[in-house]
């Protein structure tokens, strides 16, 4: 294992004289909290609330479209003005569709996820007392929760939430007179964003820059556990590229309110020319895919971290190419900066740009493809303990596979014409982002729950129960959609019954609804699991899963500062797993290589001379005629 020259950050800024001794109040502690494991709870919290409303929301409009001639007067009791006589109302069904989306790729999987586990793990994995700013960290997570709010509160004005898509295409974003979703609706949507990215940003400032400067005595670059790595690159690509989008919204929010014409021209509304000219809607969506594209795997980069820690801990192994799943996981950031244009192949782009943004697509599957290898081998011939946490973190694996094959279909430009916008972008996006980041999310709920609420553990029964439904559902929903979409069923139609030659998929689109309903009560009994264990969940050791790394050596109970005393020093990369010559089958991040000579090995001396000749002095000794040059 080679070793960066980076230099050791840990023992000047960590110093345990700045130990937090203040007293907390409940304000304090509980709603304002600048500790970060606080906050990560307050994040994952608000994630979750956030789920179960796009779920509803999800089952709303799958009752429609298993049933689109038939009312259910519970609905209107429900929903009022929004069902009229049983029925969605028309607008109201793509606002729902539209709500669903942002909350599940902006609210849920990008603040939920990732500000869950970045926040609980970049400090104590890289031995920090917090992050580099707790207070701006504390502000990140009160922008997201305005975000939240304004976002929902447009399900109770007059009008209704946005309606145009979670891309927000002009001219129905642009123009407030254009349908229902297009008035205060949309204009919520807009400002609900922009304190959204506000919040991605102050955090991935703090992540960065905690990653980078406050790493404890011996974790460099290449000591730090894969999470690290992901949370970190992923903080990268969202400095980078929400501002993009920000810019975009901004212009957006001109062309609705200032009469602007950055992405309208020759616009007939009713009858009447508009006054618009020279603007273009393609400009907008060059602005939204530069952060759409990124935004994909600033979902998935972190459920791919937590992964490969759930694999490689419960396979009892060191994790499979750990160079190459860092190099992996950086060239997947760098190329997803230069694919956007596969969203727009068919915005009639010239054919040789088409043809480049095919090849940089094509490209970024390689990464994609290492890291998929790198986790079949990590668990092959490995002693697996199936946890909950660790079918979970198989399950993405499989969901990554089989989506990610279908992703070759959508990134061939001659292809991708006849698929756009058909139900086989639904199954691939929602298999490849949607269900493998929830996976790894999952994963990482039940691996770190006795960190993040003081040494209780899960139930496993419940654990297992949740995962075989929500599995196997999962399947049930998305895969039959793919042939929905070779067959030209388009997406986000309101009932496919106005069209006779798609009547035959009416039957398929009940049986999903149906899987989608029991997927949807197997998540009631995460729920239970999840709130009854922060009370009454089993009480474990302070190691339960026998891990390396540097969090399970923090005390159960939480401190405002991770570790009394001094912050511990790390001496060895943190995958040690069944490791010959020594008797337990894990070796933690702080164990010095002279306790454990009779498992050390030559790679573990790369770069470190000291290290390689107190190794074979031992070796004289003890191996003599095995000493290594």
């Amino acid at each position: 294992m080679s070793t960066l020259a980076v230099h050791d950050h840990g023992a000047s800024v960590h110093d345990h004289d700045h130990e937090h001794h203040h007293h907390d109040t409940f304000i304090t502690k509980y709603v304002f909290s600048q500790d970060h494991k606080m906050i990560a709870k307050q994040f994952l919290i608000t994630g979750i609330t956030m789920a179960v409303i796009a779920m509803l929301l999800s089952i709303l409009f799958r009752i429609q479209l298993a049933y689109p001639d038939k009312t259910f007067p519970l609905l209107e009791t429900l929903l009022g003005r929004f069902a009229p006589g049983g029925r969605l109302d028309p607008e109201f069904y793509l606002s729902l569709v539209t709500i669903h989306g942002t909350i599940m790729v902006f609210f849920v999987l990008t603040a939920g996820l990732s500000g869950t586990f970045s926040n609980l793990l970049i400090p104590l994995q890289v031995g920090s007392r917090d992050m580099a700013s707790p207070f701006v960290n504390m502000l990140s997570y009160w922008f997201f929760f305005l975000a939240s709010v304004i976002m929902l509160s447009s399900f109770f004005i007059q009008k209704g939430p946005a309606g145009p898509g979670w891309t927000i295409y002009p001219p129905l974003s642009a123009l407030p007179k254009a349908m229902k979703g297009s008035e205060l609706g949309m204009t919520l949507w807009l400002i609900s964003m922009v304190c959204f990215i506000a919040s991605s940003l102050m955090g991935g400032i703090n992540y960065v820059s905690t990653v980078l400067n406050m790493r404890t005595k011996g974790m460099d670059l290449w000591k730090m556990p894969l999470t690290v790595w992901a949370f970190f690159l992923t903080a990268i690509l969202g400095i980078l590229s929400f501002p993009v989008l920000v810019a975009g919204v901004v212009l957006l929010i001109f062309d609705r309110s200032f009469g602007t014409s950055f992405y309208l021209s020759d616009i007939v509304l009713n009858g009447k020319l508009l006054p618009y000219s020279g603007g273009s809607p393609i400009l907008f969506q060059h602005l939204f895919w530069f952060l759409g594209h990124p935004e994909v795997y600033i979902v998935i980069m972190p459920a791919m971290g937590i992964s490969s820690e759930v694999i490689a801990v419960n396979s009892r192994k060191p994790i499979f190419g750990y160079h190459a799943m860092v190099y992996s996981l950086i060239g997947i950031t760098t190329l997803s900066f230069i694919v956007w244009g596969h969203h727009m192949f068919v915005t009639g782009m010239n054919p040789f740009l088409g043809g480049v943004f095919m090849i940089t697509t094509l490209i970024i599957a390689v990464p994609s493809a290492v890291k998929t290898f790198n986790w079949i081998a990590t668990m092959w011939r490995g002693n697996i303990r199936f946890t909950p946490a660790m079918l979970f973190a198989i399950g993405l694996v499989s969901f990554f596979i089989s989506g990610g094959l279908t992703g070759i279909f959508l990134g061939n430009s001659a292809l991708d014409i006849n698929l756009h916008d058909t139900y086989f972008v639904v199954a691939h996006f929602h298999l490849v982002m949607g269900s493998a980041a929830i996976f790894g999310m999952l994963a990482g709920v039940y691996h770190w729950f006795p960190k993040l609420f003081a040494g209780r553990l899960m139930d496993e029964k419940l654990g297992y129960l949740h995962f075989w439904i929500t599995f196997i559902c999962a399947y049930l929903v998305f895969f039959p959609m793919h042939f929905m979409g070779l067959d030209g069923v388009p997406r986000r139609y309101y009932a496919m019954t106005a069209f006779p030659a798609f009547n035959h998929w009416l039957s398929v689109n009940t049986f999903i609804t149906w899987a989608a309903i029991v997927a949807a009560l197997a998540q009631v009994a995460f729920l239970y699991n999840f709130f009854h264990s922060i009370f009454f969940g089993k009480r474990p050791t302070q190691n339960p899963w026998n891990a390396t790394t540097l969090e399970w050596t923090a005390p159960i109970e939480h401190i405002h500062g991770n570790w009394p005393g001094e912050i511990p020093t790390v001496y060895r990369w943190p995958y040690d797993y069944s490791k010959p010559g020594h008797d337990a089958d894990f070796i933690p991040q702080t164990t010095p290589y002279s306790e454990t000579m009779t498992s050390n090995l030559p790679h573990d001396f790369e770069d470190n001379p000291a290290g390689l000749e107190q190794y074979n002095t031992w070796v004289k000794a003890n191996k003599p005629g095995e000493e290594v040059k």
